[in-house]
């Protein structure tokens, strides 16, 4: 069977698993779970992603990664090998530690996004591994539902923005949303063409022929405005965030710094002005 393609856009939401190679373990000890996660928070930072949800099992992981630039294969890189050196380092062997090449399943967030952040971190109770996922340590139920702090790195606005915007009662929601999620079913029996999990229109929206190419870097910069001119202008903030961007190739995080704001405001303002540029 051919390997599915790996289609990268902005904005682009996937479900991402990689397995131990012959269904070994990828982690040993608490240590390599903390140095896991640790190099997860990195490549987070390193390349922009919205981390949605994660859980790290004994012999696999979940992630839900949003990708604001097309870049999931070059975050996923140095993921999966920088994790294997240190690990193989770790523990003095050698050879792979995962099986192949990762599996990304690309997501339509609106009509799917949520209940895979649902089926993630029950991941540990649907293995029965612990009853209750707030006691599988090594997810991010417990800072999504506010038992422990969130990591700057571990995007929980969006979800928790879907059961209102009071925090505190937005999170006691999506903690019964979880409860209710007990037993249900598998989503991956809705996956079309091994790559999708979304509608048809969804699915001829992204296909291979009709993606939007990533806008290049500019090569050099020397001449572009400084941040502090940009947004000096009379004009949307939104559209000024686009601009800069797009335009001038600023990175997210560099404007984020700039205005004082969380990065995924940022990714959220750039959206609203792609949309409204359609």
């Amino acid at each position: 069977m051919a390997r599915p393609l790996r289609l990268e856009f902005p904005h682009a939401v996937y479900h991402v698993t990689s397995r131990g190679n012959a269904r070994q373990d990828i982690v040993a000890t608490d240590a390599d779970r903390r140095m896991f996660v640790t190099l997860l928070a990195h490549v987070v930072g390193r390349y922009g992603w919205l981390c949605h949800a994660y859980c790290l099992m004994d012999n696999h992981y979940h992630l839900l990664i949003e990708t604001p630039t097309p870049n999931l294969s070059q975050g996923m890189r140095q993921l999966n090998g920088r994790y294997t050196q240190a690990y193989n380092r770790e523990h003095r062997r050698v050879g792979h530690l995962l099986q192949g090449r990762f599996t990304a399943i690309v997501v339509e967030k609106e009509a799917h996004l949520l209940e895979l952040c649902r089926y993630v971190v029950l991941n540990p109770v649907r293995a029965k591994r612990v009853p209750h996922p707030r006691q599988w340590a090594w997810s991010s139920y417990r800072a999504t539902v506010g038992e422990t702090g969130a990591p700057a790195w571990l995007t929980t606005d969006w979800v928790l923005g879907q059961f209102g915007q009071r925090v505190g009662l937005a999170q006691e929601k999506y903690r019964a949303f979880v409860a209710e999620g007990y037993g249900g079913g598998c989503p991956w029996d809705q996956v079309t063409g091994q790559i999708y999990l979304g509608g048809d229109e969804f699915v001829a929206r992204h296909q291979p022929g009709r993606r939007i190419q990533e806008i290049p870097r500019r090569q050099t910069q020397a001449h572009r405005p400084s941040l502090v001119v940009l947004f000096q202008r009379r004009r949307a903030q939104s559209q000024i965030i686009h601009e800069a961007y797009r335009q001038y190739g600023y990175r997210l995080a560099e404007i984020a710094t700039h205005l004082g704001v969380h990065y995924a405001t940022v990714s959220r303002r750039l959206k609203q002005a792609e949309q409204a540029n359609v």
